[in-house]
């Protein structure tokens, strides 16, 4: 093969990843956000700055009808908490309310009533488990997406930023 064929080899860091970690851990960088920034154990920056924001603003982000800011991390574990909260509720209620018609049934059949609170006591909190972990999910799924889109317009402004001549 030619030299012009040849392929070149990838440009070797200046520094290895663990030696940029601990010099940016022993003076930390600022943002243009005011934030600091970091360099993890990948010799890849972080950003801090917006995180530290999350609980400003909440009206301002909750009317913007533009929907430039996201509130679906702020209300997360809100929303975790009242769906705990209503899959208790639920709970309490469906679990007594066998157990209750179940004892009610002894009196005429004895068979059903006994099958009415064994399978309560199975089957309610097997299903009000399956229902916290389906609630986790949901919300862990709106979270991430909320991350992904976030993390997509950070990276789409820094993009510009790159591309964009100095004036």
């Amino acid at each position: 093969m030619s030299d012009a064929q040849t392929p070149t080899p990838p440009p070797v860091p200046e520094q290895p990843a663990a030696d940029a970690a601990a010099q940016a851990q022993a003076a930390p960088a600022t943002t243009p956000t005011g934030g600091q920034a970091g360099v993890d154990d990948t010799g890849v920056p972080r950003l801090l700055g917006e995180f530290d924001e999350i609980g400003k603003g909440f009206l301002s982000a909750l009317f913007d009808i533009t929907f430039t800011q996201f509130i679906t991390r702020r209300l997360a574990s809100v929303f975790y908490l009242v769906g705990l909260v209503a899959i208790g509720i639920g709970f309490i209620a469906t679990f007594f309310s066998g157990i209750i018609s179940g004892i009610g049934s002894l009196s005429w059949n004895v068979g059903g009533g006994i099958a009415l609170i064994i399978s309560t006591l199975i089957v309610v909190p097997v299903l009000a488990f399956l229902a916290i972990v389906v609630l986790r999910f949901v919300i862990e799924a709106g979270v991430a997406l909320v991350a992904i889109a976030e993390n997509t317009e950070r990276t789409a402004q820094n993009t510009q930023r790159a591309t964009t001549p100095p004036r």
